[in-house]
């Protein structure tokens, strides 16, 4: 390769990953120029981009994009009245930036940006220019057509699915091509904002995907937008094609025959993917032997081909209201590699030998063929453990091992409470839609033992294998959930302080089992949803990462995901990763391959992660936003869900929400509190806050745009409070600050013991499947 091509490869790859450090090794291996005169030729290019002031050399670290002094990168978020903010660390305030410094970026655009003012208080941000823009968020347009346009060469307009370009002109170019008002199309953008159409973009009409009004064309519509591949490539489909629908007799080599085993699945009842199978006794000791049993997925999907390439692309199959996007072909997903009753499979196996106090005393980790002799669902378990006769006959030679695992499972949960282990159990709805995919109610899923023993089992096999690779210092590939920053603690401490339920502990230092006290403290405590809300948005983002560093909200000193190879690829990277120390050994030649891949293959699935949660939410809502539209002027009950400056969000019994705008908040002047997280009003001193139990009527619903209004029936009826805001905002108030807004509702926290192993499979009658939490 010329030097000149190398030196744009390694500068584009450094500033597309400019937040992380690469070695001139793993750099070498991801060009695939791994000879002895390849990787000089790439060490001389990253010295030559030294040179040139593109990158930074860090020694041992590696090398890192280059950014001067004075300088930062960051994501802009865009406010509708011009200004804009760029987050660039997660611990520090936001820049604030003037809207004639914004340089035309849009929202999730990845900005280069140089301080102006720096920040003169703590909770502030300086004030930046935008000096460049590295990457844009919107490279592609989905949204319905409309024809005609008054701008010359434009065919029509297009408006966008996506609520936060929907202020732009979206104007299509005249192509010669034949598009009709109210297709949904995907457009490619050409032109983005400038200084003389800062309000316009033009695009390029590359696929009409159907009309609005047709059966799911909504969720495809997001889909889409989201950039969510759905549609497997036809080489992905030949290769799967090939693989056999049953074990081979060659496959039994090496692999521990346990066929013999009373092994049982539980699931939901339309689950079409099983990927675990468990079996549990209680042994002559008073010990319980636990054998938790996962597809190996990883014998089909080999590395390198193109099945494993768009697995990877996908990073995790995608559950919505009414389909799912699987990361593997159904053929495998639901056929070789799903675990069905009374057929011989290959599986991946950690057998553990568990004490009273739930303490995994000896383990197995070891390739198997395996037999489930029953497919249970979540509903039959249930009914068995709360003694249901007519369940129990019908299982009545598995019965006893169910008890077993329900006694088991109360030893595993009760030693995660000791250990500090949070437990968050907010509720999850389900959306029920028709055959043509509309939504007629949503309701409240319950999670039983069964799907609660599914998790302690499933929790006690990933840390059984995070402690056994970590110990034995191999590189891996580890779920993460760092400890929160001293700042939010600090933030969050004085929240509850301020409340009357003080935490007891250092913020500097602080544990899962101060927080898990401060929850005991205030369960049942009018305070607790309110508390409970503020603790989620003060941790971090749960993630894939080499670096083992337990997993905070669990409690637990090691973590990975091995249980769900099916849909999601870090499972698959882990399975790979145990075969692989199997075969090769420990040494400092095994370790290499992985080595220096296993940091992008956790940002990159750590990613698309988070495109899958985003995805869904956005269906969630919008359908939610749909089984309301015949609501209007309805009352309902409902509880403050967060109060912010522009007003309430209130979600009701159902889990729907909706916002009560300040300026429906006519009974009086109403100012943000932000120490209180309330609004407060100045003459009647009326006061809202999380956790708050309100009655509203709806007033609005806007499908289009995932958006339900309410006002409340009786503001009047509302606690008054002696608490004064103070109302110097500064320049642009609190919205600068770090935390702003509601996103940190949202995190991908891997809430608590809650772990959610599987996801059943879409159906019409009975709305969408269990989407399990994310440990």
């Amino acid at each position: 390769m010329e030097m000149k091509q190398l030196k744009e490869q390694l500068a584009g790859f450094l500033k597309a990953n400019r937040q992380q450090d690469f070695t001139a090794q793993s750099l070498a291996d991801g060009l695939r120029m791994s000879d002895g005169s390849e990787y000089r030729q790439v060490v001389n290019a990253l010295n030559a981009l030294v040179r040139e002031g593109q990158a930074d050399d860090h020694g041992a670290a590696g090398y890192q994009y280059h950014v001067d002094s004075g300088e930062a990168i960051g994501e802009f978020k865009a406010n509708e009245r011009g200004f804009g903010f760029v987050r660039y660390d997660e611990n520090l305030p936001d820049y604030f930036i003037n809207p004639e410094n914004t340089l035309q970026a849009m929202q999730g655009d990845q900005v280069k940006v140089k301080t102006l003012r720096p920040s003169n208080s703590p909770d502030r941000g300086p004030e930046g220019q935008v000096i460049e823009i590295l990457e844009r968020a919107n490279t592609q347009v989905v949204g319905i057509f409309t024809l005609g346009s008054q701008a010359k060469g434009m065919l029509g307009q297009i408006r966008p699915n996506d609520k936060k370009i929907n202020n732009y002109e979206i104007l299509v170019q005249d192509e010669g091509q034949e598009l009709h008002d109210g297709q949904v199309v995907v457009a490619d953008v050409k032109t983005y904002p400038d200084l003389t159409h800062p309000k316009q973009l033009t695009t390029s009409v590359k696929q009409v995907l159907g009309y609005k009004d047709e059966p799911g064309m909504d969720i495809l519509q997001i889909v889409e937008s989201k950039h969510v591949p759905n549609h497997f490539p036809e080489e992905v489909l030949e290769e799967a094609d090939q693989i056999p629908s049953e074990v081979q007799p060659d496959e039994w080599a090496g692999r521990e025959d346990i066929t013999d085993q009373p092994l049982v699945t539980i699931d939901g009842a339309d689950t079409k993917d099983i990927d675990d199978a468990v079996v549990a006794w209680k042994m002559n000791n008073g010990h319980y032997h636990l054998g938790v049993h996962i597809a190996d997925v990883s014998h089909y999907v080999k590395e390198g081909s193109a099945i494993d390439k768009e697995a990877y692309n996908r990073g995790t199959s995608v559950y919505l209201t009414d389909r799912v996007i699987p990361m593997l072909p159904r053929r495998l997903s639901n056929g070789i590699a799903s675990l069905n009753p009374d057929v011989v499979r290959l599986a991946m196996s950690v057998d553990m030998e568990i004490d009273q106090k739930g303490r995994v005393v000896k383990h197995h980790i070891h390739s198997s063929v395996i037999r489930s002799h029953a497919r249970m669902t979540y509903t039959a378990v249930n009914e068995i453990l709360k003694g249901d006769e007519k369940t129990r006959q019908q299982y009545r030679e598995l019965v006893p091992m169910f008890e077993d695992m329900a006694e088991l499972h109360k030893i595993l949960h009760d030693m995660r409470i000791r250990r500090g282990a949070i437990e968050f159990d907010a509720p999850e709805a389900q959306i029920v839609v028709d055959p043509k995919g509309r939504a007629v109610d949503v309701v409240l899923r319950e999670r039983g033992t069964s799907e609660r023993m599914i998790e302690s089992f499933m929790l006690a096999a990933n840390e059984t294998i995070a402690e056994h690779f970590d110990k034995l210092r191999v590189p891996f590939l580890y779920r993460i959930h760092e400890t929160p920053d001293e700042e939010r603690a600090k933030n969050f401490f004085e929240f509850t302080k301020a409340l009357g339920h003080p935490v007891k502990g250092d913020p500097a230092e602080v544990t899962p089992m101060m927080l898990q006290r401060l929850m005991t403290q205030v369960e049942n405590d009018p305070a607790e949803q309110m508390i409970s809300t503020m603790m989620l948005r003060a941790m971090k983002q749960a993630k894939y990462s080499p670096d083992p560093v337990g997993h905070f909200g669990l409690g637990a000193k090691y973590y990975t995901h091995f249980t769900s190879p099916i849909r999601r690829y870090p499972d698959l990277t882990v399975h790979r990763l145990i075969k692989w120390y199997e075969k090769e050994g420990t040494g400092v030649g095994a370790q290499e391959k992985y080595a220096s891949i296993l940091g992008q293959i956790g940002i990159d699935t750590s990613t698309r992660e988070r495109r899958a949660v985003d995805t869904e939410r956005m269906v969630d809502a919008m359908k939610k936003a749909e089984f309301m539209e015949d609501k209007v002027d309805q009352e309902f009950d409902g509880v403050v869900s967060a109060a912010m400056k522009f007003g309430l969000f209130v979600s009701l019994e159902n889990t729907v929400e909706g916002l009560v705008h300040i300026s429906n908040l006519a009974d009086d002047h109403y100012d943000y509190d932000e120490a209180h997280a309330a609004l407060i009003g100045r003459s009647h001193h009326r006061i809202f806050q999380i956790g708050q139990k309100v009655r509203i009527k709806v007033i609005r619903v806007n499908k289009e745009e995932s958006k339900v209004d309410f006002i409340l029936v009786d503001p009047e009826s509302a606690p008054t409070t002696t608490l004064k805001v103070v109302h110097d905002q500064g320049r642009f108030g609190k919205e600068g600050r770090r935390g702003r807004g509601r996103k940190n509702d949202h995190r991908n926290q891997d809430k608590g013991g809650q772990h959610g192993p599987k996801r059943s499979g879409a159906k019409q009658s009975h709305g969408h499947q269990s989407r399990g939490k994310r440990h």
